[in-house]
């Protein structure tokens, strides 16, 4: 996973408000792995994407 590359290609910001404990835990992970924490936040967004395509009408779940 630290070989990935994540976040290339067009950028697009995106400001959210999260939960203080969650962006606690990210900060301590990204400190503690040496991943910024906007490739943390990617890699968890991803993977929801893939475990909820019923989510996305544009799915292949939802055909």
């Amino acid at each position: 996973m630290k070989t990935q590359t994540y976040n290339k290609g067009e950028l697009k910001e995106l400001k959210v408000m999260i939960d203080k404990e969650a962006m606690e835990s990210f900060e301590r992970m990204a400190k503690y792995t040496k991943t910024p924490i906007q490739d943390l936040l990617v890699i968890a967004m991803k993977r929801f994407r893939s475990s909820h395509g019923d989510f996305d009408p544009n799915s292949s779940h939802n055909k």
